[in-house]
């Protein structure tokens, strides 16, 4: 059985959050041609889809002061860590 989606603004804030606390300016990196609508809508949905919605939750107001990258268990990790440069 398959995980229902969550709410897409709940997910939609917690993806822009975990962007910021880890230092990605997806907007610059809109500008930049690196990251398009379309992979920010792909990015939503595969946090929508995420185990971790409830730990995530937790995580981000203990690291507001940001971290270097987003936890293994994000499902959008490696996506950060690419617009990121590392």
């Amino acid at each position: 059985m398959t995980k229902p989606l969550g709410d897409p603004v709940t997910h939609y804030w917690l993806a822009k959050r975990m962007a910021q606390t880890v230092g990605v300016d997806l907007v610059a990196a809109t500008e930049a041609g690196m990251f398009s609508q379309e992979q920010w809508a792909e990015t939503v949905n595969r946090c929508r889809g995420c185990e971790w919605t409830e730990g995530c939750q937790k995580w981000l107001p203990e690291h507001e002061d940001g971290v270097d990258h987003a936890p293994s268990t994000c499902v959008n990790v490696d996506l950060f860590s690419r617009l990121k440069g590392q």
